[in-house]
C-alpha cells in the first residue's frame, strides 16, 4: 500500500481556502467536500490524507508527527514556538496582532503596564523589544472586556477588521506583528517525504506568486 502523507488542515473557513490551494496544485480529495461530519478524508491515489483539527492545535499534530504537513497562523507559530519547519507564507487568513486600548488611552511610563491577552508569549516578547514593564493577564475569552471593566490598561490580540474594537470603544494604538497562514512540516517528515512536500510547497508557492503578480 502507498505511504499516505497526512495534511492537517485547519477547521473552518480558512482551512478550505487552504484545502482549495492543494487541490489546484494537483492533491485533490473529492470526498472533503461532501457534507458529513467525517474528519479524516484520504485519495489513495493521490497518496494524500488531509483531516480537519482545531486552528491552535494544527502545529502540535506536525510537530509530534500524526501529520507530515500541515497549515497554521504565524501568531500560533510565534506563540508556541513549535519546533517544526516553516515551509511558506501562503499569503491568505491575513490579519495582525495589535495593542488596542480605549480612545482616551495614555500610556503612563512610570507605572507597570497592564496587558490583557490569549498571546502572553507575543506580548512578553513585543514589550521586552520596547522596554516597557509590563503584568499580563492571561485570558482565554472575550479580551476586548478587560479594559472596559478596569481589569487591564491594554489588550493584545489579532484584529482583522478592527470592527469588534470599534463596537466596544477601544482602538488600536500599535501593530505587534502582521499574521497569515503558513504551510509547516514536521522535520523528520521534511526528510523522508522531501519529494512529495518539496513538489507541495513549489506548487502552493506558484500560486501565491501568480495572486501577487
Amino acid at each position: 500500500m502507498k505511504q499516505m502523507l497526512n495534511v492537517a488542515l485547519p477547521k473552518g473557513r480558512l482551512g478550505e481556502k487552504v484545502y482549495d490551494m492543494f487541490e489546484k496544485a494537483g492533491f485533490e480529495c473529492p470526498s472533503i467536500k461532501e457534507k458529513n461530519r467525517k474528519l479524516i478524508f484520504e485519495n489513495e491515489e493521490k497518496g494524500v490524507r488531509y483531516f480537519w483539527v482545531k486552528p491552535s492545535d494544527v502545529a502540535i499534530y506536525v510537530e509530534r508527527g500524526a501529520a507530515d504537513i500541515g497549515v497554521a497562523g504565524k501568531d500560533i507559530l510565534l506563540e508556541y514556538e513549535p519546533d517544526v519547519f516553516e515551509l511558506l507564507d501562503l499569503d491568505i487568513g491575513k490579519c495582525r496582532m495589535a495593542v488596542a486600548a480605549p480612545k482616551d488611552f495614555h500610556d503612563d511610563k512610570s507605572k507597570t503596564l497592564r496587558v490583557a491577552t490569549k498571546f502572553s508569549n507575543i506580548a512578553s516578547t513585543y514589550y521586552k523589544s520596547v522596554g516597557r514593564d509590563i503584568d499580563i493577564i492571561h485570558l482565554n475569552g472575550s479580551i476586548e472586556i478587560a479594559p472596559i471593566l478596569a481589569l487591564s490598561d491594554v489588550i493584545v490580540d489579532i484584529v482583522e477588521t478592527g470592527a469588534t474594537l470599534r463596537e466596544n470603544n477601544l482602538e488600536v494604538f500599535e501593530t505587534v506583528v502582521p499574521i497569515s497562514a503558513r504551510l509547516i512540516a514536521n522535520k523528520s517528515s521534511y526528510r523522508f517525504n522531501s519529494e512529495i512536500i518539496e513538489k507541495i510547497e513549489k506548487e502552493l508557492a506558484n500560486q501565491v506568486e501568480a495572486k501577487n503578480d
